[in-house]
């Protein structure tokens, strides 16, 4: 009777690590960028920089526009930890502090990844980001190194 138990615990356990590596799978981000944007590769801390709004311009003068969903939407949470290395709350407070302290912007806030894809097709120098199911011919996906 063990036996058989511990058997039934293993296939329950396969059956789970093949569900859950579907699930990444299929839910798989990029860093989009406007096609104005020259830059194809950027560094992770080049990229936190942009999202943080300390890099204001990209290397040939363009104003960087970021464009980002809510704190709560799963794929900024995702991209603040994987991409950034920072969890949304801090980015928040980063934010937060340029504003009240009259030094920076915060980015600007879109509601839906649809809006995302909009606005950052159709807005010179724009940056931001798109599960890859959203993404299509409009935006170019950029290369973290």
């Amino acid at each position: 009777m063990l036996k058989i138990r511990a058997y039934l615990y293993l296939a329950l356990s396969i059956c789970l690590l093949a569900i859950g590596t579907e699930v990444r799978a299929d839910s798989h981000y990029e860093i989009v960028i406007n096609p104005s944007v020259k830059e194809r590769i950027l560094s992770s801390n080049t990229l936190r920089s942009i999202f943080s709004m300390h890099l204001k311009t990209w290397s040939n003068g363009t104003k960087i526009r970021v464009f980002v969903l809510s704190d709560d939407d799963q794929l900024h949470q995702i991209v603040s930890k994987e991409k950034l290395n920072v969890f949304p709350y801090q980015l928040r407070s980063t934010w937060d502090r340029l504003v009240f302290s009259g030094t920076g912007q915060a980015p600007i806030k879109v509601n839906s990844s649809e809006e995302m894809l909009d606005k950052v097709a159709s807005t010179p120098g724009a940056i931001g980001y798109l599960w890859r199911a959203n993404i299509n011919e409009n935006v170019n996906v950029l290369e973290i190194k």
